[in-house]
């Protein structure tokens, strides 16, 4: 009886490293995109990505997707809007929204993330509106805010209001209801197959984004930043995020990608050779702290754990 506590403890934080390793990657991502300016355009990178991760499943997912294509005219609906919302309109906005806004802006907004996800996932799901998720995503954002100002909030109030941070307002609100309804739309497929037909549906709506963009060719020096964009960053990261969800559920998930700016200030200063600051450790620290709290969950008398090792479907696909 008294060990019950400590096996959900850690069912929780085994679960944790899925999404964990999806901040990684995205961290990773951000560098990249970086390195990418100029090379290659966000509609080009966006539709070369996701076409050459389709491609890369499609042996290995294709055949067992295809035996369940009943299912999938069932629920195709769904699997294009989750596409749509977690593939398309979430990364375009963004890629569009660097253009016109500053990295301190996006930044914040990023931080949004969790406490939208909190907010949908009780509207649309019925999870309770639990305190530590409220306040670890506070702290967290006020973190954040604290980091990516540089130790100097009023950089936001000085900056203004641009397009780019319309859009980027736009990306995260469609990002945390894709986590919300992916929890919400239990379908009865893999999670692999879900993953398959999301990216397929992703592919052709980027097809029109493509063509009426300036279409850039792949290079022997972009290519390298399009594989990375395409193995790590839309294949093993979606899956990873989709296991989180599953088993931690869309807010408590959501609240692990304000790690991301302490991540990428890591990476910036070991591969870049940036500076670190008193303001990374001050932020990184609050939103360390936000995110413990967050993912923290006090098992209430008679309340259940085995949501969290039961939602996924991880049956080998059969060739």
């Amino acid at each position: 009886m008294s060990t019950q506590p400590n096996a959900s403890a850690s069912i929780v934080s085994a679960a944790g490293l899925a999404p964990l390793m999806t901040v990684v990657i995205w961290s990773g991502n951000t560098i990249v995109t970086k390195a990418s300016a100029g090379l290659i355009s966000p509609g080009s990178i966006s539709f070369y990505r996701w076409l050459i991760a389709f491609v890369v499943l499609l042996p290995f997912v294709g055949r067992a997707a295809w035996r369940n294509r009943s299912q999938v005219r069932e629920h195709w609906l769904k699997l294009a809007t989750l596409g749509a919302l977690g593939m398309v309109i979430y990364q375009s906005l963004a890629y569009e929204a660097a253009k016109t806004t500053s990295a301190v802006n996006m930044g914040v907004m990023l931080a949004l993330m969790p406490l939208l996800s909190t907010f949908f996932a009780s509207l649309l799901t019925g999870e309770k509106l639990r305190f530590a998720n409220l306040a670890g995503g506070a702290i967290s954002l006020i973190g954040l805010i604290y980091l990516t100002s540089q130790g100097d909030p009023m950089r936001l109030v000085n900056g203004g209001f641009h397009i780019g941070d319309g859009l980027m307002i736009v990306a995260v609100l469609s990002n945390a209801l894709y986590g919300v309804m992916l929890k919400r739309w239990a379908m009865p497929l893999s999670m692999w197959q879900q993953l398959f037909w999301q990216i397929g549906f992703s592919t052709l709506l980027l097809i029109p984004v493509f063509l009426m963009g300036d279409i850039s060719p792949i290079t022997t020096t972009n290519l390298p930043l399009i594989l990375y964009a395409a193995i790590p960053t839309s294949l093993v990261a979606p899956l990873c995020w989709m296991v989180g969800i599953h088993k931690l559920g869309a807010s408590r998930t959501s609240l692990l990608i304000n790690l991301l700016p302490i991540i990428v200030a890591a990476l910036a200063w070991a591969l870049l050779g940036e500076q670190l600051h008193a303001y990374h450790a001050i932020g990184g620290a609050l939103a360390l702290i936000g995110v413990g709290l967050g993912l923290s969950k006090t098992s209430a008398k008679g309340e259940q754990q085995t949501s969290l090792v039961e939602d996924v479907v991880w049956e080998p696909e059969e060739a």
